[in-house]
């Protein structure tokens, strides 16, 4: 899959349905067939919707961890815990079940990010905290993660 573009606002019904806005939901149409997955974030109080694609390479890698290892054994219960198999239905909406809106603390309005291959799912106030970054330097951050990273020619 191609690298997932945008950030959309939008709202979330009474039912836990949104509307999946016009441009997400033309760049995940080749995925709209196989579903999707929604799961809890591991760092951050959002939803994770990871196409089935991308699901799947996933959890290639995670059933590479020998669950003979208490800590591997852990981590994926901890990793794959309140995830759920969800669809677009006909009408482009998407129904988060009631345990992943409480745990994101998603009310009405939402904010759906891209994160490269994958769409976070925020309940908009938090997502505006979070992106804030009061506590995080963002220059420094990106040196730290972006700084040793070389281009195909080894050029900086």
């Amino acid at each position: 899959m191609n690298s997932i573009i945008g950030t959309y606002e939008c709202k979330i019904d009474a039912k836990g349905r949104l509307m999946i806005p016009a441009a997400l939901k033309k760049q995940l149409a080749g995925s709209l067939q196989d579903g999707f997955v929604l799961k809890r974030s591991v760092f951050q109080p959002c939803l994770e919707l990871y196409p089935m694609s991308e699901w799947n390479l996933m959890m290639q890698k995670i059933n590479k961890l020998n669950r003979f290892v208490k800590k591997n054994n852990d981590f994926i219960r901890r990793f794959t815990a309140g995830v759920k198999v969800v669809e677009i239905d006909a009408l482009g909406r998407l129904l988060v079940p009631k345990d992943l809106m409480s745990f994101s603390q998603i009310s009405k309005d939402i904010v759906l990010s891209s994160a490269v291959n994958i769409v976070e799912v925020w309940d908009k106030e938090l997502y505006e905290k979070s992106i804030a970054g009061d506590d995080i330097d963002f220059a420094d951050l990106a040196e730290d993660v972006m700084g040793n990273i070389n281009d195909d020619n080894g050029i900086s």
